[in-house]
This record gives C-alpha cells, sequence and structure tokens, in this order.
C-alpha cells in the first residue's frame, strides 16, 4: 500500500470482528476487504494504490484512488509474472522487461508536455488510471472503472453553496490533519493555500507553514508573510539558492522516470526539500484552480463563449473575409481557428507542439482521452471535469508526488478530499466564474480568513519563464549537448534535422530539450 486513508480512525471503529494488529491505516484496508471484498473500494477515502493477495481466490486485487494522487505501474514479465509498484524504475531494476518506447505517449508528450494518466513511456509499462481497479487471476488480467465524476450539475444558491463549501472544507481539513507527527502547511500566498491555512488555525494552535520565493519583484513572499502573520504561525521562508538551471535539472529530472516539461517542478522540488528539514507531513492548496475555475483561460473560454462570432457561421464568415484587410481580435482569431472552447482547450491551451509540428517530427501516433463523461462542448464546468480527469493525475499529482516522494515528505491535497471535490464539481458554474471574476465560490466562503491584500488577489504563477531560463549560459550548453549531436538518444524517437528548427528558447525548446533528458537519463535501458 502507498498512501494515506484520511479518518481511519473512524473507519477502523466500523470493524469491531477484525483482530486489528497494529494502529497504522494499512491494516484498516484488510478489515474492509474481510468483510466487502472488492466493495470496499466505493468507501475507501483517502490517496492510495494499494494490491491485495487473497490466498483463498488466488487472485490479486489492486486499486488506485479516485484522482490519481498515487501512482500505480505494472507490467507482464518473460515469464508471465505480474510485476507492480509505484515507479518504472522498480519494474525496469527487477530485470524481466526489455522496454519499448511508447510512441502515442511520446506524441501526447510532445503535444502537452506531459505522459497521459493512461499510459506509460513504455508500451510494454502499463499505468492503472485514477479511479480503476484491476484484477490478476489465472494469468488474466481485468481491468474497470470503479469511481466516475459525478456529471450534472446542482442548482444551488450562492448561500446555500457557501455554508455547505465551508462546513465541507472544514471536514475535510480536520480528517487531513490526523496523524502521528506535526502537519505543516505549503503557504505561497494564493487564496487556496490561505485557506487552508486559515482553516488548519482552527484546530492547531501554533502551525508551521513554508513559503518559498524567487528574489525578483514579483516574488509572492509578501503575501505568505501576511497570511502567516494574521495566522500566528511558525513560517518558515525559503529563498531561492540560485543553482544553475542545469545542474538542478540533471539532478532532479531522473526522479520522473518519464518526460515531464512544467517548468515549475524544479521550485517544487526545492519547497519539498527545505519543508522535510523540519516536517515530514504537508498539506497543499492544489487543484483549486480546476475547482473554483482559478485560471485564466477559463475566463477567456467564458468570454469566448459570448462573443458574438461564437458558432456564428454568418459571422465567421464575414470576419474571414475582414481580417484579409485588417487584424482581427484574439477572441475573433480563436473562434475561427476552433469549432467550440472544449477544442480550443484541448487544442491551444497549455499546448507545445501541433499535429503539423508533431509529424514535421517524425511523431504520427495519436491518442484520444477516454473521460468518464461526455463533455459538452460549450460547458466551462465540463472543461474543469476535464482538467480534473486529465491536467490533474497526468501533471499536477506526478509533479507533487514525484518531488515529494524524492524528498520523503508526504504531501496532503484537502481539496481532493471525495465529499468537497464532488460539491465543487457539480456546483453552477456561475459561482465559479463570470465576466469579472474568478473562484466566486471561495472568495465568498474564505473572503473574511484572508487579508485585504489576498482578498484583492488575482492567480501568480509558481516560477520564472521558460525564455529568461534560456537566457542562462550553462541551460544552453546542456541543450547544446543533448540537442545538437544527432547521435543522441532522443533523435531515434524524433527527426534531428526537424528538430533544429524548433530550437528558438521558448516552451517547444523547453519541452523538446526535457524529452532529450530523459532519452539521456534513460540511456542504458533503452
Amino acid at each position: 500500500m502507498n498512501g494515506e486513508i484520511y479518518g481511519y480512525q473512524e473507519i477502523k471503529a466500523q470493524y469491531p470482528e477484525y483482530p486489528f494488529h497494529g494502529s497504522s491505516d494499512t491494516e484498516v484496508i484488510l478489515a474492509m476487504y474481510r468483510r466487502k471484498k472488492e466493495n470496499l473500494i466505493h468507501d475507501l477515502p483517502g490517496m492510495f494504490a494499494f494490491a491485495i493477495w487473497d490466498n483463498g481466490k488466488q487472485e490479486l486485487f489492486c486499486a488506485r484512488d479516485r484522482f490519481g494522487e498515487k501512482p500505480f505501474f505494472y507490467a507482464i514479465g518473460k515469464n508471465n509474472e505480474f510485476i507492480f509498484a509505484s515507479e518504472i524504475k522498480a519494474i525496469l531494476a527487477s530485470g524481466l522487461i526489455q522496454p519499448q518506447v511508447n510512441q502515442e505517449a511520446i506524441s501526447y508528450y510532445l503535444q502537452y508536455g506531459y505522459v497521459s494518466t493512461y499510459h506509460s513511456i513504455y508500451k510494454n509499462i502499463h499505468t492503472l488510471p485514477p479511479a480503476h481497479q484491476l484484477i490478476w487471476k489465472d494469468g488474466e488480467i481485468n481491468i474497470s472503472r470503479y469511481y466516475s465524476l459525478p456529471a450534472k450539475d446542482r442548482i444551488l444558491s450562492l448561500s446555500d453553496a457557501q455554508e455547505e463549501f465551508t462546513y465541507l472544507l472544514k471536514k475535510a481539513v480536520q480528517k487531513q490533519l490526523i496523524a502521528d507527527v506535526e502537519v505543516g502547511s505549503f503557504l505561497s500566498g494564493g487564496l487556496d493555500s490561505s485557506s487552508i491555512v486559515a482553516l488548519v488555525a482552527e484546530y492547531l494552535p501554533k502551525q508551521t507553514t513554508i513559503s518559498f520565493g524567487y528574489d525578483h519583484e514579483n516574488s509572492e513572499l509578501k503575501y505568505a508573510k501576511e497570511i502567516a502573520e494574521k495566522y500566528q504561525t511558525n513560517h518558515i521562508e525559503v529563498h531561492e539558492k540560485k543553482e544553475d538551471l542545469a545542474t538542478s535539472l540533471l539532478k532532479i529530472s531522473p526522479f520522473f522516470d518519464e518526460p515531464f516539461a512544467d517548468i515549475s517542478f524544479i521550485p517544487h522540488f526545492e519547497i519539498c526539500r527545505n519543508a522535510r528539514k523540519d516536517l515530514t507531513v504537508v498539506l497543499s492548496g492544489d487543484v483549486g484552480d480546476e475547482l473554483f475555475g482559478g485560471y485564466n483561460f477559463y475566463k477567456v473560454e467564458n468570454q469566448l463563449r459570448k462573443h458574438f462570432s461564437y458558432k456564428n457561421i454568418i459571422a465567421q464568415f464575414g470576419l474571414n473575409l475582414y481580417q484579409k484587410i485588417k487584424p482581427i481580435s484574439f477572441l475573433s482569431q480563436k473562434n475561427l481557428q476552433h469549432e467550440n472552447i472544449l477544442d480550443f482547450h484541448q487544442n491551444y491551451v497549455r499546448n507545445a507542439f501541433n499535429t503539423k509540428e508533431k509529424n514535421a517530427l517524425g511523431v504520427t501516433s495519436t491518442f484520444s482521452y477516454p473521460y468518464s463523461f461526455t463533455p459538452d462542448p460549450d460547458s466551462l464546468n465540463d472543461i474543469m471535469r476535464v482538467d480534473l480527469e486529465g491536467y490533474v493525475p497526468s501533471n499536477m499529482m506526478v509533479k507533487s508526488d514525484r518531488m515529494a516522494m524524492a524528498n520523503s515528505l508526504e504531501v496532503r491535497t484537502p481539496f481532493l478530499d471525495i465529499d468537497f471535490a464532488e460539491f465543487c464539481i457539480q456546483l453552477p458554474e456561475q459561482l465559479k466564474i463570470d465576466s469579472e471574476n474568478d473562484k466566486i465560490i471561495l472568495r465568498e466562503a474564505m473572503g473574511s480568513y484572508w487579508t485585504e491584500t489576498i482578498r484583492q488577489r488575482h492567480k501568480q504563477g509558481f516560477g520564472m519563464s521558460v525564455k529568461s531560463w534560456f537566457e542562462e549560459e550553462n541551460l544552453i550548453n546542456l541543450s547544446n549537448d543533448l540537442l545538437k549531436n544527432p547521435d543522441q538518444k532522443i533523435f531515434n524517437y524524433i527527426d534531428f534535422k526537424a528538430t533544429q528548427k524548433f530550437l528558438n528558447k521558448d516552451h517547444k525548446h523547453w519541452n523538446i530539450l526535457q524529452l532529450a533528458l530523459w532519452a539521456h537519463n534513460n540511456q542504458n535501458v533503452l
């Protein structure tokens, strides 16, 4: 078992018939399994990946949590062994697999900067997707989905929603504070982490908070400090130790086992490393943006949908003619280029390479993501659901898990508490975002817990821009070593000559560099 079952003491009390030997949350799963067999999974809260060998049935029952907070990889070995682990490197270390690179995963990675949670970078090493269970019996594998996101929105007034929101979030925080060690909190000074810290203060008189900042004028440290002072936390401030980027990348990228291009993984590693000096468990404000509508592009999508040209054939025909004479607005352009806001979201937002560019690199495989629901292409709420099933487990949770585990730190995400998350997913979208505001429900419910400055805040990213990173000589040298030499491993998978055209010190360049770094780190197994 890898993970944490929140509120497990309460669950334990419901199984008096089980002879508990210890006090761990893992044993609760065995008690539940004895009574409910595979059905236990519907009542299990928390983040987890586990496997139970049932000797009577001669079968292995495996499952992964609903939102993909914990990883689960598996493969079939040379002699039909079933091999499973939390990391790809553990499966490779078995020596029972000769990995083959997965072209679909490379294609998906080039487009989005991460490997989808339905793939691994190797064709013959698989992931158990979030919210799925697996049974291995007599050499046969059977996989099924045990949980789907609630697909319908509720009808709710803001005042009713506010009350339920606060109640459920308090419960989520309270459950996740139970540990046999001190639980601290990451504090960025944003709305999400400030809310978590404010609620922790109701249960812990003296909590530890930790902030990480780059020493440039847009640093968020001052906001974090305001909240820390308001709640009199034991506050730790980490300023960037300017290690050069190339050294950081060479040190940190091997922890991923797969190519990963999210630029915030370096600061994330550093905050985890520093947190571990004082703490072993930390709460994080992750996934607030997807649950409450916090990203700027959700706002843009809302504007696209309200624009006169959205799905309007006549207006689009006119704009097409007009743009030959004069430039047209961004919203008009995007409505001409994309069928609907879902298409815009999937093929523009956070995209690096488009299909034509991937083809130029010699990558022609495609992959269509299997969501648990059929997204309405005009619904912002469904776009947030798409992010919860795609971006969150494939990118955000990968970054959080690998960077924390690399530093022996446990990171918990109260916003992913199942009761709270389900409530937020079903909130009507006008309680999340409108033409003026984002995160409406969070601002209404938690505004009184923040300081005035925080109340005025809008989203700020974590980390610096890629462009400024490529100003570093050492990074350029690393890039030249890995991308200007046709003998490098990466060029077994993408075309060397075509690659040279994309090395323009931008996101595409960064994306290719991370792919090259992965190929370089794994050249012994490839």
